[in-house]
């Protein structure tokens, strides 16, 4: 069977990212004592209260997609935080809500780089 596919396709390569991953839950698997960081994601069990404040956020509508750079109530609360936490001074503008470091840096790049 001849291959269909589009050589753009064909010559996309896996993400270092995710076999990093891979190769980190395989040598868990082995017992070896591994610290990762390719992903991102957490360590350890995410607190109920944030499963429930998930929840409680589908329930009342938040289900859809989001605003490309992040709900003005989530934004808000940033603001609040910096300030509080930090004695840092942002406006909305300021603050952009992604879905994690890769597609934020996409973004920068795409804003700031010319070819």
């Amino acid at each position: 069977m001849s291959n269909q596919l589009s050589d753009r396709i064909n010559n996309v390569t896996p993400s270092a990212t995710l076999e990093m991953a891979a190769k980190a839950r395989e040598l868990r698997a082995l017992g070896k004592d591994i610290i990762g960081l390719s992903l991102g994601e957490p360590d350890f069990e995410i607190p109920d209260y944030i499963k429930d404040a998930a929840i409680k956020a589908v329930k009342d509508g938040y289900n859809s997609y989001t605003p490309v750079d992040g709900y003005v109530e989530l934004k808000t609360a940033i603001i609040t935080k910096f300030k509080r936490d930090n004695n840092l001074s942002y406006e909305a503008p300021q603050i952009v809500v992604s879905t994690g470091a890769k597609q934020s840096l996409y973004n920068v790049a795409q804003v700031v780089l010319n070819k």
